[in-house]
């Protein structure tokens, strides 16, 4: 009988210390800290919410009204999370919802989405207080003296990450929080975490400026406000990075995928390289390519009557942005005839019905299926340019 295999004598002691070698490099501390504080520190600048982070605060205002009614009442709320930055100052990573609705409480925050504007000095009025209904229309400055002050010194524990931590264990604790009571979409927890890799803030800058870029937005037009609040169109930006330099690393699920990538090229330890004078110009002409030949149609489809619609369709974002790559030395933007012929060409892959076959129903997003569909595309662009 072939004997088990045994566990070396060392290996409980050789855990213990790649457990105890990771420990140190994790340096934290803890502070009571009152939400009057918390409101000087964010005045002052001591303590910021980086904008891509700020694009996540979506509570209601009914939410935001029964957290200060739990704050006025004295109920126990969990802790929020910062970092230490280089100047001793502070960075909000986890506690958004709770810190904003305070500061909106307070008239201190302005903020903006496509569904919902606060104006610099509104104060939030509160509305359906469930507990305390006589609160339900009262803003801060109608609350009684004894009532402001003790809800100023409401203290909340703040767990802080000193900046003598090892830059990739803050990464990961950050990217495994979830504790804010809102669901954040993968990009948006990227959004929030990344910049804490070497690399991480200057690639989602970039990320968020090619998002915003005016040929991106026309083909992209028809991506909904919901889905850009949570980041989708930086998302795409992305997605687009991702394939084209590593689509050789994709195997099944797309959001691990583009986190791996993004991770490989902030993380100095990773072996991942990104030239952002090359991406740019790509990514630019790529999309000027796009929004001179189809527009807003650009990531359309077909529909049964033949028509070429206006829409989003993720499956011919990747297929035409991709597919496209071989040829942008070939493709001049200003010259007519040879746009011409690239419209031409795109349109007729849209209203193929091999193509068609390729970019519905289900199951189209293996490997296969998305290599499939991008060599359709470079088939017909080689016969055509």
């Amino acid at each position: 009988m072939t004997p088990l295999p045994t566990q070396s004598i060392d290996a409980p002691d050789n855990l213990l210390s790649a457990v105890q070698k990771q420990i140190k490099k994790v340096q934290t501390s803890s502070l009571d800290l009152s939400f009057n504080e918390l409101l000087d520190m964010y005045k002052n600048s001591e303590l910021t919410i980086d904008p891509e982070y700020q694009r996540a605060f979506r509570w209601s205002v009914g939410k935001e009204s029964r957290f200060i009614e739990s704050l006025i009442l004295g109920m126990p709320i969990p802790p929020i999370f910062v970092i230490e930055l280089d100047d001793s100052k502070y960075e909000l990573i986890d506690g958004l919802q709770r810190l904003s609705s305070y500061f909106h409480f307070r008239a201190s925050l302005a903020f903006e989405s496509p569904d919902r504007i606060i104006k610099p000095n509104e104060a939030l009025v509160l509305s359906d207080c469930d507990i305390v209904e006589e609160l339900n229309g009262l803003s801060h400055d109608d609350l009684p003296t004894s009532m402001q002050i003790r809800l100023k010194r409401h203290f909340i524990r703040v767990e802080v990450i000193r900046k003598d931590s090892d830059q990739r264990l803050r990464y990961h604790m950050f990217k495994r929080l979830n504790t804010g009571g809102e669901n954040l979409s993968e990009q948006e927890i990227r959004n929030c975490t990344v910049r804490l890799l070497d690399e991480g803030a200057a690639l989602m800058k970039l990320i968020a400026e090619l998002s915003d870029s005016e040929d991106f937005k026309v083909c992209t037009a028809y991506v909904s406000d919901e889905a850009r609040q949570q980041s989708f169109d930086q998302e795409l930006v992305l997605r687009f990075f991702a394939f084209k330099n590593n689509r050789q690393a994709y195997i099944h699920d797309v959001s691990d995928f583009m986190t791996d990538y993004l991770e490989s090229i902030a993380d100095p330890t990773k072996a991942g390289t990104f030239d952002y004078g090359v991406e740019r110009t790509v990514f630019s002409k790529t999309f000027r390519i796009l929004a001179l030949s189809l527009e807003d149609r650009a990531f359309g489809w077909v529909n049964k009557s033949g028509t070429l619609v206006r829409g989003f369709a993720v499956y011919h974002f990747e297929a035409f942005t991709l597919g496209l790559q071989p040829f942008l030395s070939r493709i001049d933007p200003t010259d007519e005839s040879v746009m011409r012929k690239v419209r031409e060409a795109l349109e007729s892959i849209k209203g193929d019905k091999d193509f068609i076959a390729m970019t519905t129903g289900g199951g189209r997003n293996s490997k296969g299926a998305l290599d499939k569909r991008i060599k359709f595309i470079e088939d017909r662009l080689l016969a055509t340019l």
